[in-house]
């Protein structure tokens, strides 16, 4: 069901785009130029094979027609709940815009080639951050991180830092994507791109705030 715009509420609401990812891109430049910080930044919500939900912050690093791309440990919780329960939810919010989007969909690691060509694009701090990083798991003091960090420098110091078999990429495949933008007296705009499979076309639809 594709619902049209028109009437006294849609005056400076959320115009449709046939292509929800133009759209969000629209909406993530228009944050890059005005937000202070991380306009990327987003919350991303996973569970375990439980059901037990879990949500932190990361911050994005790809959206195009295929998915939503993010980078970290596949030892950490999040990997692992990725693992047992490929699916997850993103939550942005730009404040300086008052305007927030969120995605669900399913989650598969890219390909070895993409998390090569992404973590050679990382400060040489950051890739022997991820070899020393023990990520989500108990460190018995600041001081053994530090002595991890200075043994990962003195070896990758002075040539190419290689990726650690652990840290890599995911892909969320959106099958839900909700954009919301803030108006007077609580009477948001909320629009909903939705589809049932990749290959599917989206079909929107307007909710009461």
């Amino acid at each position: 069901m594709t619902m049209e715009t028109g009437g006294p509420l849609d005056d400076g609401g959320i115009t449709p785009a046939a292509d929800p990812i133009a759209l969000f891109r629209e909406w993530l430049g228009e944050a890059e130029a005005s937000e202070p910080n991380d306009a990327n930044a987003m919350a991303l919500a996973t569970a375990d094979a439980s059901g037990q939900p879990n949500v932190r912050m990361v911050l994005l690093k790809g959206a195009d027609a295929r998915g939503f791309v993010f980078y970290s440990n596949s030892q950490s919780i999040k990997g692992g709940e990725l693992a047992a329960n490929p699916r997850a939810a993103l939550n942005f919010h730009w404040k300086s815009l008052r305007k927030a989007v969120r995605v669900q969909g399913a989650v598969h690691e890219v390909t070895a080639e993409e998390a090569d060509a992404y973590f050679g694009t990382r400060p040489k701090d950051s890739q022997i951050g991820a070899w020393a990083s023990d990520q989500s798991r108990p460190m018995e003091g600041r001081f053994v991180f530090e002595k991890k960090l200075a043994e990962y420098a003195l070896k990758y110091g002075l040539g190419t830092v290689p990726r650690p078999p652990w840290w890599t990429g995911w892909r969320l495949v959106p099958h839900r994507i909700e954009f919301w933008r803030d108006r007077p007296f609580r009477l948001h705009d909320r629009l909903v791109y939705a589809r049932v499979s990749a290959e599917a076309a989206w079909e929107t639809e307007r909710l009461f705030p």
